[in-house]
């Protein structure tokens, strides 16, 4: 199995604006006899899931989807390699001819290798069509980024058009020293907290052959 997520420690890289990482101690062993660690963070921090009410005003929570979505037959779009900015066409995911009854796709734009510096926030990202192309064929979709918008885009068309289909959203896998091969079953559950708009996950990639098995 592959971990396919990013630590979470104080230094964890997050989206400008959003809340740090804090790992605190509020019980000790030598002043308490237990340890307790006070976390604080915010609900995409780190390798996290997206849900509609990130971008929907009368979307869902992450709480209004049963557990079994967390658990994705998932198939690899490796778009590598790809140029600062770059934009993603429907045409560049149809050529990768998905698999039609997997759950997600992971898309692998190569820029978690610049995860920590600020050429990490020059990401790729998905033309409106290429996510309303995803979110025709019921693709929850995954990807190497911090986004499927570019970083400055402020009416964010690529979410609304995969969370306004219900379609779930995995930003930051770790992906560039994982082993993957084409087909997987990504396993990527959040905490159980109801009526987020999102929350970090520990994702992780068990190979496994789908020819007669389908997760939903």
């Amino acid at each position: 199995m592959e971990d396919l997520s990013h630590p979470l420690l104080d230094a964890t890289p997050v989206y400008p604006g959003d809340p740090s990482v804090r790992l605190d101690p509020h019980a000790t062993h030598a002043a308490d006899g237990y340890r307790v660690t006070d976390l604080r963070l915010g609900t995409h921090a780190g390798t996290h899931v997206d849900a509609p009410s990130h971008v929907l005003e009368d979307g869902d929570p992450l709480s209004a989807f049963p557990v079994s979505r967390f658990r994705l037959d998932a198939r690899v779009v490796d778009l590598r390699p790809l140029d600062a900015g770059a934009t993603v066409s429907p045409a560049a995911l149809d050529a990768a001819d998905p698999h039609p009854d997997c759950d997600a796709l992971v898309l692998r734009t190569g820029w978690d290798s610049y995860w920590g510096t600020d050429e990490y926030y020059e990401h790729p990202s998905l033309s409106p069509d290429a996510a309303a192309w995803c979110a025709d064929r019921g693709y929850d979709v995954a990807l190497d980024c911090a986004s499927p918008d570019p970083f400055d885009s402020a009416e964010l068309p690529a979410h609304r058009a995969l969370l306004g289909a219900d379609r779930l959203l995995f930003e930051n896998l770790r992906l560039c020293r994982a082993d993957l091969p084409d087909r997987f079953r990504l396993h990527a559950y959040p905490l159980s907290f109801v009526g987020v708009d999102g929350a970090p996950v520990r994702a992780v990639a068990e190979p496994k052959s789908f020819d007669s098995d389908s997760s939903r």
